[in-house]
């Protein structure tokens, strides 16, 4: 035997959506209840342990054996289930023995989920996963309300509805099939080994988790529910409205107060409606507590507390691969990738309060509750016990990576010598000494213009991307933003040849089907594999990974162009589809691709010293470790520390550390 599908249907009194894998799996009442399992070319067979049946002993020695590779879809799933259905002690060692067919979807450009996998593959309809999963993990997977109709049971099993059980089993061997048909056709383009070391160092990061303060969530939800119920309270009052949360009432209301017809209430309106401060006293002080009352990321404490194991930690807030068009981590259950920032000084002193459930002193202090709350979210997240924190950011990686691809030496000289990117940008558009863009001097004021072109057009950006930005907040006039970004434009000479250098490659690479190469080692390629008709536009990155754009084509975009076109998952609708592409957006994924493997690099040097690292958020490491151990200089030297395949990159990081997690 080489190769061994695996699909497990469990039990648990935990809600794996709201708490995650590893908080489902450690409670009590967890159980494997189907395992089906497909040997090489066999047939696939179901074991139904809840019958008594047992798991054959040739399966069972194959599970253990490392010369047979398991497979499983999420494998992450499976390999901690059967963990602690065998009692397995050294699951690291296990680990490496497991293969992720989700992972490999997601490697080449396709969505998470064995159903959306299977649709985008275009499988036969008897190779797709059943699409009654769903109603039947709901009865058999989770417990049910007790009623007088079932006798009054927290849990249905088997001999409740036996017909429903049999599909169920079918349902399992049939995600088997799906999986094993998918890893079929996928297999023509392997997952790289090293991208299989990440995976395995990823699950070991989310199994140890990172501990939680317990007593800052209790006190900040306690806070939290108390402030709602005193703001919806004055906003009853305020207003005469029932429900002052409903949109639909408090536009009314405003529209009867004031006269103005407002279409939507979201953040950005909201705060637009309190900046033009309407002469109407109650309707600021309605709009400025439904502000308050919107402060979603306070919701980021009954997460943690939804997750939180028994020991006191959160796990699995990682995805890997979650970004499958550049292979960056995503966030989830507390979405660690989208923390607030914290600008209070006085943090000590707020977390003391909050776990005081003192709202007196926190009024007194800081005013708004809610914004305090939010402000504390990121020190929620602290070290083991006789620990610390040490934090460890790469500094402006986009900007270096750009730099380095693009060869604009001028660019370089800056991340090699001072750093100060935005005055050095500044200067280089308006041709100012940079020693005269300094607080004091008037040409200070050009700072601000280098900082938004810096963040708005590294990849083909204009005006339009400028104003996302928020120029216009920053003071600059519509009409100067055109000249801005042609300033940009011919400061960076190299950065714009890069674009179209990456739009002229994919247009020939689709026209010929000839691989074309440009700086730094970078391929463009057409890929197709006559076995299972899976087709790819790739681009080859410095450090050996690459990038998959699944079933490409030309065709005219929005502006009448010929551009690259391929399917891929939209960010606004979430559904694999249409996607069209150019340079910019090209450079973009390569330039994002290129920092998310510096990571990697960096997570691999730790983990080889013996380093935990608990978390990392975008370009930041967090690692747990004794007082005596590693220093923040140290963690920025490894961050800092060259990469064999990107000769050149001038690399650098800054840290603190700390007995919290927060923003430096």
């Amino acid at each position: 035997m080489q190769h061994l599908s695996i699909d497990i249907e469990t039990y648990s009194g935990v809600d794996i959506v709201k708490s995650g894998l590893y908080k489902y799996v450690q409670s009590p009442d967890f159980q494997v209840m189907l395992f089906a399992y497909k040997a090489d070319g066999d047939p696939t067979r179901i074991v139904d342990l809840m019958a008594g049946e047992s798991i054959p002993a040739d399966i069972v020695n194959a599970l253990f054996d490392p010369s047979v590779v398991k497979h499983a879809y999420n494998a992450a799933f499976e390999w901690y289930c059967l963990s602690k259905h065998f009692g397995v002690e050294n699951r690291d060692a296990w680990l490496s023995q497991w293969r992720c067919t989700m992972l490999h979807g997601a490697y080449l450009g396709y969505p998470m989920g064995l159903s959306a996998l299977g649709e985008a593959l275009k499988l036969p309809q008897d190779k797709r996963k059943l699409g009654v999963g769903k109603s039947l993990i709901s009865y058999f997977c989770k417990p049910c309300k007790p009623t007088k109709a079932n006798g009054g049971r927290v849990r249905n099993l088997p001999h409740h509805e036996p017909d429903k059980w049999a599909v169920f089993k079918d349902y399992c061997v049939r995600d088997v099939d799906a999986e094993n048909t998918i890893l079929t056709m996928l297999s023509a383009f392997p997952v790289p080994a090293d991208l299989q070391k990440q995976w395995e160092l990823d699950m070991r990061i989310n199994e140890t988790g990172v501990k939680l303060d317990t007593d800052l969530i209790e006190g900040a939800l306690y806070c939290n529910s108390v402030v709602t119920d005193e703001l919806i309270n004055e906003a009853v009052r305020l207003t005469g409205i029932d429900n002052p949360k409903s949109v639909s009432q408090l536009k009314k209301w405003i529209r009867e107060e004031t006269g103005e017809e407002v279409e939507k209430l979201d953040k950005s309106v909201v705060q637009e409606l309190i900046e033009k401060d309407l002469p109407q006293g109650n309707v600021n002080r309605a709009l400025a507590i439904r502000q308050e009352l919107g402060k979603s990321s306070v919701s980021k404490y009954q997460a943690m507390a939804d997750c939180i194991c028994s020991d006191g930690r959160a796990r699995g807030l990682l995805q890997f691969y979650g970004a499958n068009r550049t292979g960056r981590w995503a966030g989830r259950f507390v979405q660690v990738q989208n923390l607030p920032r914290n600008y209070i000084e006085t943090l000590d002193l707020a977390r003391k309060y909050v776990k005081a459930k003192n709202l007196e002193a926190l009024r007194l202090l800081y005013g708004n509750i809610p914004d305090t709350l939010s402000q504390l979210i990121r020190t929620a997240f602290i070290p083991s016990d006789g620990n610390k924190f040490v934090v460890s950011d790469f500094s402006a990686i986009e900007a270096r990576v750009i730099a380095w691809l693009a060869g604009e030496q001028w660019r370089l000289d800056v991340f090699n010598t001072h750093g100060k990117i935005y005055e050095a940008s500044a200067s280089s558009m308006f041709g100012v000494p940079i020693e005269r863009i300094k607080k004091g001097n008037p040409e200070y004021a050009l700072r601000a213009k280098g900082k938004v072109a810096e963040l708005a057009l590294g990849y083909q950006g204009s005006a339009p991307a400028l104003i996302n930005m928020g120029a216009l907040k920053m003071g600059l006039s519509e009409d100067e933003l055109p000249d801005i970004v042609s300033r940009w434009r011919k400061a960076n000479p190299r950065i714009k040849d890069l674009w179209y250098s990456c739009e002229s490659a994919a247009l020939e690479v689709m026209r010929t089907g000839n691989a074309v190469g440009i700086n730094k080692g970078i391929i463009f390629s057409r890929e197709y594999a006559p076995s299972c008709g899976l087709d790819f536009f790739t681009v080859l990155l410095p450090s050996g990974r690459k990038l998959y754009y699944p079933h490409p084509f030309l065709s005219e975009n929005n502006f009448g162009k010929e551009a690259l076109h391929y399917y891929g998952t939209g960010q606004k609708n979430k559904s694999f589809s249409e996607q069209s592409t150019y340079g910019g957006k090209l450079t973009e994924n390569i330039v994002q691709a290129v920092a998310r493997d510096c990571l990697a690099v960096t997570l691999q040097r730790l983990d080889r010293l013996g380093l935990h690292t608990v978390m990392h958020v975008h370009d930041e490491v967090i690692i747990d470790c004794p007082e005596n151990s590693i220093t923040p200089e140290a963690a920025c030297f490894l961050m800092s520390g060259p990469i064999s395949w990107a000769e050149g990159l001038p690399l650098k990081a800054a840290g603190f550390e700390s007995k919290y997690y927060m923003k430096d």
